[in-house]
């Protein structure tokens, strides 16, 4: 159930139903009857069927839009990253020292002169900062500003599919629901009939 990261979008699987990166596929249920018979399940062990499906669906949505908070609040980080690097690199040779403020700490700022510089250190993140020259930082930049813009894109198509197949499970659940309420109407007028 979970989204995998490779790029493979997608997969078929026994029904003919495709799936999307490790998301299983729903399958629109045209009739009721021919769907239990072929499933070999009850109403009650459909309903339980579709409800956990749903229930996975709804796990696998959340830590998509988890993902997506995350790289929506990295890619202007990324931006305003390569935008600095940029700046450092224009004002290079030009002999003007470069006033920036930074944060120190919550709501603490300090003001710095920088003066003509060729290398930046970055965060990579797990505590590690490593030291690079201001055109290999903007080419790191980029390739991961790149990377991150087409991640969003793929996990935004993800959740887009992952949304169809929760609609499709939830009618599906509607129209077992419903045919069975109509098979047992069936029966008791049947059984009205007969007495």
């Amino acid at each position: 159930m979970a989204a995998s990261s490779s790029s493979s979008s997608s997969t078929s699987t026994a029904g003919g139903v495709t799936g999307r990166r490790g998301i299983p596929a729903a399958a629109f249920v045209e009739d009721v009857q021919t769907y239990l018979t072929e499933s070999s399940l009850d109403v009650n062990s459909s309903l339980a069927f579709l409800q956990e499906r749903l229930q996975q669906y709804r796990v696998v949505e959340m830590k998509l839009l988890a993902q997506q908070r995350e790289l929506q609040a990295k890619i202007p980080d990324i931006e305003k990253c390569l935008d600095i690097v940029s700046t450092l690199q224009a004002k290079k040779g030009a002999g003007e020292a470069l006033i920036a403020d930074f944060e120190v700490s919550e709501g603490i700022y300090s003001r710095a002169c920088i003066e003509d510089t060729d290398s930046v250190c970055l965060w990579l993140g797990a505590n590690v900062m490593l030291q690079y020259s201001c055109e290999e930082a903007a080419a790191l930049l980029q390739k991961n500003l790149e990377n991150a813009k087409a991640s969003l894109e793929v996990l935004v198509a993800d959740l887009q599919f992952l949304r169809d197949q929760v609609t499709i499970t939830q009618v599906t659940i509607a129209r077992v629901y419903n045919w069975d309420v109509h098979q047992r109407r069936l029966r008791q007028a049947t059984a009205a009939k007969e007495s």
